[in-house]
């Protein structure tokens, strides 16, 4: 079955919220700036800058004192409505409903000149660079020089070379569709082995690795 994984930019005003709601989906919220109070049950939940969460559920929220800048990741069957925010990139994924799966969101760090040498993941994904600059080479494609705000999907499948500038720190922010049974553990797989203890060293904070349901 084909799905929708789509990415929104939105950037709500000092308490502002989204009017009307954003309809149920399987969601992540990540806060690039700014703060949000999510209404939740049985207490709002708050996020700040550099966080995130999972908002399946319809999604009321409302932006704090300092306003939010909001990357919004929605899974849904059918694509939704930008609800007011600017899309950044829209991905297609082949997904079977009856196998298991998990929404993961995390962050990437890499260090001055890291790499990540050819390698797939057990999903795909959308990846949207917070900082720095990235040389992303898919396949036996050209590089693509990936600058702060700049969005890509990697489906997993395709060998992916990445190369950050060597001249500062550069991060990512990711959402992936992956197998349930690999909750907790990296969806990392090179396609040399032993390149895993090649590559230079790279920083992941998982804010959201959690199980969902395709119906």
């Amino acid at each position: 079955m084909r799905w929708s994984l789509r990415l929104v930019e939105d950037r709500l005003a000092p308490g502002a919220s989204w009017t009307p709601a954003l309809p149920a989906a399987h969601r992540v919220l990540y806060l690039a700036a700014g703060d949000l109070v999510i209404a939740a049950s049985p207490t709002p939940v708050r996020i700040a800058t550099n966080q995130a969460c999972r908002a399946a559920s319809e999604a009321r929220a409302q932006a704090g004192t300092a306003g939010a800048h909001v990357l919004r990741f929605d899974l849904s069957a059918t694509p939704l409505s930008p609800a007011g925010g600017a899309v950044a990139l829209d991905a297609t994924m082949d997904l079977d409903p009856a196998g298991g799966w998990l929404m993961r969101c995390d962050r990437v760090d890499f260090e001055p000149g890291g790499v990540a040498l050819p390698h797939g993941h057990r999903g795909g994904g959308i990846r949207r660079l917070l900082r720095g600059r990235l040389d992303v080479t898919v396949g036996d494609g050209a590089p693509r020089a990936m600058r702060a705000g700049d969005a890509w999907f990697e489906s997993g499948r395709e060998p992916v070379l990445a190369v950050a500038a060597p001249d500062g720190e550069t991060s990512f922010v990711r959402v992936s569709i992956l197998p349930a049974e690999i909750r907790g553990r990296s969806s990392i797989v090179y396609v040399n082995p032993d390149d895993a203890a090649r590559s230079r060293p790279r920083t992941y904070t998982v804010f959201v690795d959690d199980p969902i349901a395709l119906v």
